[in-house]
């Protein structure tokens, strides 16, 4: 699942059917197809920019309001239906759980290194950090020429203002979360 084709699926049923709309009436009033609409609400559609430029001037709204992350309460997350964020065949595996958002500082990822393989971060600029909790296998994590190596079980944070490199020197997979905090 990618989280922006996501996003515009849940906002546009949510906006439809608040200003109590079918999805003919949209249609008609964007000129976008009741069956691109209707694929677009089942998250089976990739639109362009254009088309949600027309859902957003035929609906009178922002066109942020489309992508802007849902209101809600509670979201479960299943790496198993979501598209890689940063994926090198192999070695490394990267998803994007909860991206950054305007009126949240901080994005959660969740990170596979395969055995004997490394993952390397550029720096996020002054005051970011990270938090990282390690669920299996074990970390040797490099930042600023300081070395640490994190364990099953543990959580470990830096500063990510330098570039930072994850490595999983084991002969098993390394499973990790982690949570990237922006406190300006």
């Amino acid at each position: 699942m990618d989280y922006l084709s996501h996003n515009v699926a849940v906002n546009l049923n949510r906006i439809r059917t608040s200003k109590g709309m079918s999805l003919d009436a949209v249609s008609e009033q964007t000129g976008v197809s009741k069956s691109m609409l209707a694929q677009i609400e089942k998250d089976a559609a990739n639109p362009s920019l254009g088309t949600l430029g027309k859902i957003a001037s035929g609906l009178r709204i922002e066109f942020h309001e489309l992508i802007d992350t849902p209101p809600m309460e509670s979201c479960l997350v299943d790496i198993k239906d979501m598209i890689p964020t940063k994926e090198s065949e192999g070695k490394y595996t990267v998803w994007t759980c909860f991206p950054y958002e305007d009126n949240h500082l901080f994005e959660i990822y969740r990170i596979n290194i395969e055995a004997g393989n490394e993952y390397v971060s550029g720096a996020h600029g002054e005051k970011t950090r990270e938090y990282i909790s390690v669920f299996k296998g074990q970390l040797t994590i490099e930042c600023n020429n300081d070395i640490q190596i994190v364990e099953c079980g543990q959580v470990y944070r830096f500063e990510t203002d330098k570039i930072h490199t994850y490595r999983n020197e084991t002969d098993e997979r390394l499973e990790l979360l982690c949570v990237f905090m922006d406190y300006h």
